[in-house]
């Protein structure tokens, strides 16, 4: 009797064994199968994502070749909000002129190597100045100077600038970049940069390859007048907000007529002014969301067209398209 109650709890033990073994088994496998749906979701999501790309560069490229290379607001792609029902889910995209912001880039000019500053350099500044974005003079003059330094190659310090010394005694050290802006986020990491004003300045500016300054004056929106105010120089706030709402629907056909305006013509522009407007555009940013099943993706591509029409992606950024 005793030995066959042992061999009965043994039994027991067995099957309560193989129960929890089956249990994992089964929770492992439910796991699995949901772990690869997921993944197939997100893998159907992304390649949405990169049709709307692949979508965008043809279609850039046929707009450019349609109309004269004049690129306005009134066209199809500057739609607000541009959406697409697809099968299992949607996509949803945006595509932002990215010659209608300030170039960073465009401050690592030859002259601004020096002590002095470009004539880029003088609108940069005279931007963080504008009364909307409302940075302390002081702070301003920190931040200008603070870029450039970030720019340049040397290690010689403006008045009111930065280099190695200040970023490396910093908590956790680091160093200036001494090259061009990868993405508009450094600012963040430069001496006298400030949450409170720096969240309405990234609007108006950005990052391209190369160090030209180019503004297509006919995309342009009115929040956008403190960038347009600051390359013209002398001008009020209301003049260079007149010179964007008062432009017929389809925009400027060529620079001269922006620049014919008396507004404008009064001015007395250098020439290296005057070569900062443009009627077309040749970088475009495309922001996708897009969705299948559960699963969701957000994808910002920066698109180059070329001269021969020819679309390039220059660089894709995943997530953080609101």
């Amino acid at each position: 009797m005793q030995q066959r109650g042992v061999a009965l709890v043994l039994v027991l033990m067995i099957v309560a064994l193989v129960s929890v073994i089956a249990t994992e088994m089964g929770a492992r496998l439910q796991y699995q199968v949901k772990r690869v749906s997921n993944i197939k979701d997100n893998n159907q999501a992304y390649w949405y994502a990169m049709g709307a790309e692949q979508y965008a560069t043809k279609a850039l490229a046929d707009l450019k070749r349609q109309d004269g290379e004049v690129i306005h607001l009134n066209q199809p792609w500057a739609a607000a909000d541009i959406t697409f029902p697809l099968e299992g889910g949607g996509l949803q995209a945006k595509l932002r002129d990215m010659q209608s912001c300030f170039n960073l880039n465009a401050l690592r000019s030859a002259d601004a190597n020096n002590q002095g500053r470009s004539p880029a350099g003088d609108a940069f500044k005279r931007l963080l100045q504008h009364s909307s974005l409302e940075i302390p003079s002081f702070d301003a003059d920190v931040f200008a100077d603070a870029v450039l330094d970030w720019l340049d190659a040397d290690g010689n310090i403006r008045d009111y600038g930065a280099e190695d010394s200040e970023y490396e005694s910093m908590l956790p050290p680091y160093l200036p970049a001494n090259a061009n802006f990868a993405t508009a986020s450094e600012l963040r990491m430069i001496k006298g940069a400030d949450p409170k004003w720096l969240k309405k300045l990234l609007p108006l500016v950005c990052v391209l390859p190369g160090n030209e300054l180019k503004i297509n004056i006919n995309t342009l929106d009115e929040s956008m007048s403190p960038l347009l105010q600051s390359l013209l120089g002398n001008i009020g706030e209301q003049e260079a907000k007149s010179l964007i709402t008062s432009r017929k629907p389809d925009g400027y056909r060529n620079v001269d007529d922006f620049l014919n305006q008396p507004d404008v013509q009064a001015l007395n522009l250098s020439a290296e002014q005057k070569a900062w407007f443009d009627v077309t555009t040749s970088y475009f940013l495309l922001q996708t969301r897009t969705r299948y099943n559960n699963a969701s993706f957000a994808m910002s591509s920066l698109l180059h067209i070329q001269d021969n029409m020819k679309v390039d992606v220059l660089r894709r950024e995943f997530g953080g398209f609101e």
